[in-house]
């Protein structure tokens, strides 16, 4: 299998706290990987490094078997590579459809921005009853559903989610994850930043624990789902 991204011993530091250590991962190409860990484990800081928003002091991250450790944000979104950061980050003042336009800000071909919104309503027929109101209006699944299809638009190789699934309802949290293997299956790689361990190796491949900024255990779902300390510390017993 052909890796679409690879994070090889990376460090990260905010001054003199070190968020990351030595973090190494891969994702493979149709994979769906999952990144499991607490609060202040260091999820965010990782997806943050490898989209250019923070920069490691050591290490490398290389996406489509090119080097993109220094590489800008934009750049990186222009490579296939798309995050969508914790907390959803809609512009709630705009509607649902100008949301999703402004996924396309790298695209200069307005009429294949068209087309992928329309597949994004295809997709979340929601988004298409709703794309006249406001974002800020929306629910909270809602809400994330629209941070999704932003990034659809921009066609993504690799789609890179962090905690989609927080703070929502259950029946929520399982359409979100549906929502997520039907990207998959169409032909986006994803790599999923999630606490809720249970619902996120359901839909994973494979998974990386993270704990103070280490990967402490790796394996398939099934694996990481069976292991005791992945069930003590997330799954419950």
């Amino acid at each position: 299998m052909t890796n679409v991204l690879e994070v090889d011993a990376v460090d990260v530091a905010y001054g003199k706290v070190q968020a990351l250590t030595g973090v190494s991962l891969t994702v493979g190409e149709g994979e769906v990987v999952s990144l499991l860990g607490n609060n202040g484990a260091g999820k965010s800081t990782t997806v943050s490094t490898i989209s250019g928003l923070v920069r490691p002091q050591q290490g490398t991250v290389t996406a489509f078997g090119r080097d993109i450790t220094r590489a800008t944000p934009w750049s990186i979104v222009e490579q296939g590579l798309i995050h969508v950061p914790e907390g959803r980050r809609i512009f709630s003042r705009l509607t649902v459809h100008e949301n999703l336009l402004l996924g396309g800000y790298t695209i200069k071909d307005n009429s294949l921005i068209e087309s992928r919104v329309r597949e994004v309503y295809d997709l979340l027929p929601r988004l298409a009853d709703r794309r006249a109101q406001q974002g800020g209006t929306l629910s909270g699944g809602e809400q994330q559903m629209l941070a999704i299809g932003r990034a659809m638009i921009a066609g993504p190789r690799l789609i890179m989610l962090d905690e989609p699934t927080m703070g929502l309802a259950p029946l929520v949290v399982a359409q979100v994850m549906e929502t997520i293997a039907a990207i998959n299956s169409a032909g986006a790689s994803v790599l999923l930043i999630e606490q809720n361990a249970r619902a996120a190796l359901k839909v994973a491949h494979r998974g990386y624990v993270l704990d103070s900024g280490r990967v402490t255990l790796t394996g398939t779902a099934a694996e990481l789902a069976r292991d005791p300390q992945v069930v003590e510390a997330y799954l419950g017993k």
